[in-house]
């Protein structure tokens, strides 16, 4: 009889119609752990750097480069790194980089002097270099525009600051429980893991045929690889220092080759119609001034818990915890936000709130203590941030094409990564300007630099807040259609 039948085809229709999200579900999880595994190694060696400097015999000085090395060679190739991923295909470039980067822990881990831990290092940048835009530009791909892609960035979004928390926790963990080297060592089970993911739950990007765009690759490559080092420079000899100058030199003059050679490769590295679109440009800009607010901010945060709470460096990482959990549950209720109000409104939000938590801050006293001091900013900041980093990546990527999913996944990497070198620099710069300047017993002299930081970190906040509010047209993310 016919009647019978009628549940069996809805419940297989069903069943055929959920395959797809499951198995979507699946490829979003091995992507963001990729992804994660590269957030979490930007802060888990931090808070090893003392057992690091004891156990390799570091100077002052050497030790910065255990954090240099790695800066550098991800800075400097993630534009390079996006490249590739179009031209080879995504997931195999992923794959490469995730081994890459596990075999270079392994090697950092086991490392006996320090040459040896400082060239893991830089391989570990490379690595990341390889995975960082691979991984935004698989979502790209992957998931189609408008409420899915903007889910499954939404969980992306939410990543960067979870990874970078759970690293300084973990890094605290093993360093006190086991052993520095453990800091690097966690990355080896779980790369062998997800090499053997991706080719099960991560379908190929097509190849895109053409040569390599060789010479933009060098000066682009060198170009940033010098600001990086310039700013770098910075933030341990001051604006004056005669190899920043350099650096920043030489920054200038291959920089601008790049911009001449990309205008006329067939295949470039960074198409310069990338550029064209109002909103993506603007979406740029602003991308690299939000961490350079932020991300500093971040250091003087930990600065202030070790040297003035007398934190341990487990206890430091835990702080921080309630801007992670409140971020992340922002990020899961900003596709719901965008679809009702537009990706504008959310976005100006977002970072308003995180240029109101920074500049909370600046009102720290030696005295205060957690509750008093740090809750009510980290909530704030937290807050801001999930609002803002979802809807930024959505401006950037919305009718991108495929070809050119991973030049601008890389670009944008590279411009969140450059803002987060540039912005610690100018608050180191600050910071050191204002204790140098100041009186009074260590700690007070530390918060008030740490302030003087703080406010420093709000007004580059603010400054990519007029940038989207002055730029961006405000097209508004609808629910069935996505951008319009």
């Amino acid at each position: 009889m016919s009647t019978p039948s009628a549940p069996s085809t809805t419940t297989s229709a069903a069943t055929t119609a959920s395959a797809p999200s499951a198995r979507l579900g699946t490829t979003l999880l091995v992507i963001v752990t990729a992804y994660l595994m590269v957030g979490v190694d930007s802060t888990v060696v931090n808070v090893a750097l003392p057992d690091i400097q004891q156990g390799l015999h570091f100077s002052r000085t050497g030790l910065s480069w255990v954090l240099n090395a790695y800066t550098l060679a991800f800075g400097g190739l993630l534009l390079l790194g996006g490249r590739v991923g179009d031209l080879l295909g995504r997931r195999r470039t992923l794959t490469a980089g995730v081994l890459l980067f596990a075999l270079s822990s392994l090697l950092g881990g086991l490392a006996t002097d320090g040459g040896r831990l400082l060239a893991a290092r830089a391989l570990q940048g490379l690595g990341a270099a390889l995975i960082a835009p691979s991984t935004l530009a698989l979502i790209a791909t992957s998931f189609p525009d408008g409420p899915p892609r903007h889910r499954a960035l939404s969980v992306y979004s939410s990543m960067a600051g979870i990874g970078g928390s759970v690293g300084l926790v973990l890094g605290g963990m093993l360093t006190s429980w086991a052993s520095w080297r453990w800091a690097l060592l966690v990355n080896v089970p779980i790369g062998l893991a997800l090499s053997l993911a991706l080719p099960r739950f991560v379908a190929e990007t097509p190849r895109h045929t053409g040569r390599v765009d060789l010479p933009g690759a060098l000066t682009g490559t060198a170009g940033t690889t010098s600001l990086v080092y310039a700013f770098i420079r910075v933030s341990e000899g001051g604006w004056s220092d005669p190899r920043a100058l350099l650096g920043f030199t030489a920054a200038a003059v291959l920089l601008a080759g790049f911009l001449l050679v990309e205008a006329r490769a067939d295949r470039p590295v960074l198409p310069l119609r990338l550029f064209a679109d109002r909103n993506r440009a603007g979406g740029y800009v602003s991308i690299l001034l939000l961490p350079a607010g932020m991300f500093g901010a971040f250091y003087f945060l930990t600065l202030f818990g070790q040297e003035v709470l007398r934190y341990s460096p487990l206890r430091a990482g835990l702080a921080f915890l309630p801007m992670t959990l409140v971020m992340f549950t922002t990020v899961r209720l900003v596709p719901r936000l965008l679809a009702r109000f537009g990706t504008k409104p959310v976005l100006l939000t977002g970072m308003s709130l995180a240029a109101l938590g920074t500049g909370w801050l600046t009102r720290l006293q030696p005295g205060d203590g957690y509750a008093a001091g740090l809750l009510g900013p980290l909530v704030l900041v937290g807050l801001g941030l999930g609002l803002s980093f979802m809807p930024l990546n959505a401006t950037i990527l919305s009718a991108v094409t495929p070809k050119d999913a991973g030049a601008a996944s890389g670009l944008l990497q590279t411009l969140q990564w450059l803002g987060g070198t540039v912005g610690l620099s100018v608050l180191v710069t600050v910071y050191g300007t204002a204790t140098r300047q100041a009186t009074g017993a260590p700690d007070a002299v530390l918060t008030h630099g740490a302030a003087r930081a703080f406010a420093a970190g709000a007004l580059l906040t603010v400054a990519g807040l007029v940038v989207a509010a002055t730029v961006l047209t405000g097209r508004r993310t609808d629910a069935r259609n996505g951008a319009r």
